[in-house]
């Protein structure tokens, strides 16, 4: 990740996680960052049975595009990473499922977000978690040592996917499994005219590096990944994204076309050979 995207990320998330731990309430960081009850991406993600037994803190510092956790079809006694973890949402909804005979790890980079995750944990009495500092492009763990990595609308962020991608497939143990949710671009960049890219990242803040599907497949066949595939599990329509287009002075009509529809939260997979 380059410096300046990797400090506008840590800025970004660490604002968020001072907002939650300073008032209990949401994000907090303006119309260019994906969270809050409005936010086409990040709403809706898990139900109220899934969050009733987890911190509110942990919930209302979820920045998520989807719930991996729901998704990735976690057993018993199970090792689980979560890139990017945020306030611990997923690492605690992972710790539940995998058991005391499991353990649930997550990777943040930023001071402010592990604290709230380990207060988060604390709170719901989780003991097989741990909390790492960290960048997602250098994990700190040894080779093969993790059964299953997830993430939540991280991936994206990195300025340098496939170091993501390969740190990712080394940390996996033979036949392990990348279960993450992502937001990818349908189609190219170059179907985006570039005039209007601006106001997508006002959109939802969190796609501005959002790798199209075809490529993302490209990259994990490349690190050697296998059984690659991505499944969508929301579109996201301009109607959702009015008022942040508004903002930023375009005209709705003349930009519809070219960007409605082609943003998508999803659900990505791939295995490590085993």
């Amino acid at each position: 990740m380059s410096g300046d995207v990797r400090e506008k990320v840590r800025e970004r998330y660490a604002g968020a996680a001072l907002r939650v731990l300073g008032d209990g309430s949401g994000c907090g960081c303006g119309p260019s960052c994906c969270g809050g009850p409005d936010d086409p991406v990040t709403r809706d993600l898990y139900d109220a049975v899934t969050t009733s037994a987890l911190p509110e803190a942990a919930v209302l510092a979820s920045l998520g595009c989807g719930n991996p956790t729901a998704l990735a079809e976690l057993h018993e006694g199970e090792v689980v990473l979560d890139l990017g973890s945020g306030g611990g949402i997923d690492v605690l909804l992972s710790a539940r499922r995998v058991g005391p005979t499991g353990k649930a790890y997550g990777l943040a980079m930023t001071d402010e977000m592990l604290a709230l995750a380990q207060q988060n944990a604390a709170t719901a009495g989780a003991t097989n978690v741990e909390f790492l500092k960290g960048h997602i492009e250098a994990i700190p763990l040894p080779d093969a040592s993790v059964d299953v990595i997830i993430s939540n609308c991280v991936i994206n962020l990195s300025g340098d996917k496939r170091a993501v991608l390969a740190e990712a497939i080394r940390v996996l143990k033979p036949g392990g499994r990348f279960a993450v949710s992502d937001v990818v671009l349908r189609g190219t960049w170059a179907d985006v005219p570039a005039e209007i890219r601006r106001s997508v990242e006002l959109w939802v803040g969190c796609i501005a590096g959002a790798l199209e599907e075809e490529e993302f497949l490209r990259l994990l066949a490349a690190v050697g990944f296998e059984r690659g595939s991505i499944e969508p599990t929301r579109i996201y329509r301009v109607a959702e994204a009015r008022q942040f287009l508004e903002e930023a002075g375009m005209d709705l009509a003349a930009v519809t076309a070219a960007v409605d529809g082609r943003f998508m939260a999803a659900f990505v997979r791939a295995r490590k050979p085993a």
